[in-house]
């Protein structure tokens, strides 16, 4: 089984690939977590461009989603929302809409920032944009605010209650998986 880890951030030593490693770290056995790392080599959409052969790094995206049994989005805030990058992403990926590789996939948004909300905002901006594309999402959050301090030498969460939550974050997209009656 394979969650598709997407982070938001670009920067190299990014709070929010450092929680999807988190995640990685409390999956079950048998789970593993593939971290999709090239959100910065997806061009601007430009529906003048959506014609035909698309660029390597959204057939990259698209292939991983659909080869992945679930997604795991983790996401900075930037101006109350979500970074204009990923958004870009998602724009390409709803075309076309029915057949998007979203569409019915279970996803569940986690975000990380330094600032004291971790990212309520743009995880509330996020889930909204992926579920008009059709996602199955996981109806739990994961702020992880003043993330410079939130993350121990090991890479996981430090705090013990948001690990709590990560875990019921994952045990719920991992619970979208198994059919009806059988735990997680």
């Amino acid at each position: 089984m394979k969650v598709l880890g997407i982070s938001g951030s670009l920067r190299r030593d990014s709070h929010n690939t450092k929680l999807l490693r988190a995640a990685g770290m409390m999956l079950p056995p048998g789970v593993e977590l593939e971290l999709w790392e090239d959100l910065k080599a997806v061009p601007p959409y430009d529906a003048d461009d959506d014609t035909g052969e698309r660029a390597w790094s959204l057939r990259s995206l698209d292939a991983a989603i659909r080869d992945a049994d679930a997604v795991l989005f983790a996401t900075p805030e930037y101006n109350h929302s979500v970074p204009g990058q990923l958004k870009n992403a998602l724009d390409w990926l709803s075309r076309p809409l029915k057949d998007n590789p979203l569409r019915n996939k279970p996803v569940a948004v986690a975000g990380a920032s330094t600032g004291l909300f971790g990212a309520v905002w743009a995880q509330a901006e996020l889930r909204k944009v992926v579920g008009a594309i059709g996602a199955r999402l996981v109806d739990r959050e994961l702020p992880v605010g003043l993330a410079d301090d939130a993350f121990g030498d090991d890479g996981s969460l430090a705090d013990e209650e948001q690990r709590l939550v990560l875990g019921d974050l994952i045990a719920e997209l991992l619970g979208e998986l198994q059919p009806a009656g059988i735990a997680a």
